[in-house]
């Protein structure tokens, strides 16, 4: 039996993104600061943001962009991408987000395959952006620069256009970004998300997060990603909150943003919530504005979220979701932090799920483990030019095969235990890399740490870690570690292997990749 969210279903209306967050007016809010650079303090307005989106539309349309084209967006998070990424959708196109790390190879990738007409980006990045664009066969007059630079059409040209927005020709059922996601395996796809999947998601959080016109967000993890653009922008917009705006995480200057700004609401990934439980330079700052810490990307380890919000004395929850869900699907609600911290909460209005047995195909009930489907108005349309993996991940019924195993209780609690593909099978048993990641987090001298299956000399799979040390953990060893690890867990699940290593490779959301491990080690043997 499929299992219905707990909460009513709430109303989408068949409007677009703009028209959702938009057209209605900001009322007594039009003055109130909606975006704040974290860094330089510059303001902007609902209504300034209004304003430079409508100019933004107007200048993409004297370029000739026209409903159904794609523009690529190629920045760290300032105000400045907020306008641009609603001026892209308001000209009635469809954004293509990039990740800021990406090398000039993997853009053209992207702009290449979703076939981006324009690429927006900032003068310091404009060395991958050129050599991307030629690569992807773009013209340098196809590629605007946020902050200006010689030769290239900058912000302030756009905004000095004296040309209307043009009118409004999308609705919800056209596509609206094309955020790229490994889905749950393989090189990154276009994920094709809709205006109604978008707005459906807003509509789905709201009930279970307390987040209001007085609230600041904290908006450190990037716009490019589903989260970010998901639950950090178009929330704070929607629900009139300030949300204020980091282009990279650097511990102290994220802590000196909370403290000044006063943010009350922090989504955060797990790597942040290490340095936030066990770094020493937090105690230096004031952070009791702050209420709410919301992990997401990435699973959290119940002790080390009780650690953060001991030490910050505010509540840390913790939610579940992908970009091909836009990207929520479960949370656990503001309202109720007497749920486990090791799950992820309840599924969001308007979806139902199924847990699967891998093996054989059959349906789970509480108690038992079983690879997550989940349906929904948020579940993507597909990926694009790819039939092959959009039929290998979304089902004829509409259940979205996450690929994650997960379990869940009779109260329709869910809980996250592992990855489909990742699980490590230890002579027959099965061994989840993220439960002996979340309890090595518990030692006072690891710092990070990953879990990934090695071959022995023997041929078996077995537990290998990758340990950064904490200040304090110059003297660690391998086997203590181990014996760390042995003294706390199943035999079967035991560490075999430690390697300290500097940094745990991670994506900009904060996942472990592991594919960089393996890769790794394939070359060390």
């Amino acid at each position: 039996m499929p299992i219905r969210s707990p909460y009513p279903d709430v109303e989408i209306p068949e409007v677009s993104l703009f028209e959702f967050l938009f057209a209605d007016g900001f009322g007594d809010r039009a003055g109130a600061p909606a975006l704040i650079d974290g860094g330089s303090g510059a303001t902007i307005s609902f209504g300034e943001l209004n304003a430079m989106v409508e100019k933004i539309a107007a200048a993409l349309a004297e370029r000739g962009v026209v409903k159904g084209d794609v523009v690529g967006l190629f920045a760290p998070n300032t105000p400045y991408w907020v306008a641009s990424f609603h001026g892209v959708l308001r000209a009635n196109a469809i954004v293509t987000s990039a990740n800021s790390l990406y090398t000039p190879g993997e853009l053209a990738h992207q702009l290449g395959d979703s076939g981006a007409k324009l690429l927006i980006t900032i003068s310091p990045f404009l060395d991958r952006a050129t050599a991307a664009a030629k690569e992807a066969g773009l013209a340098d007059d196809a590629i605007i620069v946020l902050d200006g630079a010689e030769g290239y059409t900058s912000l302030r040209d756009l905004l000095g256009t004296a040309a209307e927005a043009p009118a409004i020709e999308v609705t919800g059922d056209d596509t609206a970004v094309l955020p790229y996601s490994s889905g749950t395996t393989g090189r990154a796809k276009g994920v094709i998300l809709t205006h109604r999947n978008l707005i459906a998601n807003l509509l789905q959080i709201e009930p279970l997060g307390n987040v209001s016109s007085d609230t600041k967000i904290l908006a450190v993890l990037p716009f490019f990603h589903i989260y970010g653009m998901t639950v950090m922008m178009n929330q704070g917009l929607h629900r009139r909150s300030t949300v204020v705006t980091m282009p990279k995480f650097d511990l102290a200057e994220f802590l000196r943003i909370v403290s000044e700004y006063k943010v009350q609401r922090v989504y955060i990934a797990p790597p942040v919530a290490v340095a936030l439980a066990k770094h020493p330079i937090v105690d230096q700052y004031d952070l009791s504005c702050v209420d709410v810490i919301f992990s997401g990307a990435a699973p959290l380890d119940a002790e080390l979220g009780h650690a953060v919000a001991k030490r910050l004395n505010c509540t840390v929850l913790q939610g579940y979701g992908m970009t091909e869900m836009s990207p929520v699907s479960h949370v656990i609600p503001d309202d109720r932090p007497d749920i486990d911290l090791n799950s992820c909460g309840f599924a969001v209005p308007n979806t139902e799920c199924k847990l699967v047995d891998p093996d054989t195909g059959e349906e789970v009930g509480p108690g038992g483990r079983g690879e997550l489907w989940v349906k929904g108005p948020n579940v993507m349309v597909g990926y694009l030019n790819n039939e092959e993996a959009t039929a290998a991940t979304l089902d004829a019924d509409g259940y979205l095969h996450t690929g994650d195993v997960a379990t869940v209780t009779e109260d329709g609690i869910f809980t996250i235990v592992d990855r489909v593909k990742e699980l490590i099978k230890y002579k027959g048993y099965q061994v989840p890399p993220a439960e002996l990641e979340a309890l090595l987090l518990t030692h006072d001298k690891i710092a990070d740490a990953a879990v990934i299956g090695v071959r022995d000399a023997e041929g078996e799979e077995v537990p290998k870690a990758f340990v950064v040390k904490q200040q304090n953990g110059a003297d660690l060893t391998e086997d203590e570690v181990m014996d760390f690890v042995a003294e706390r867990i199943a035999p079967h699940k035991k560490v075999r292997v430690v390697e300290f290593i500097g940094e745990v490779p991670k994506s900009a959301a904060g996942k472990i990749l592991r594919k960089d491990l393996r890769a790794r080690e394939a070359s060390a043997s």
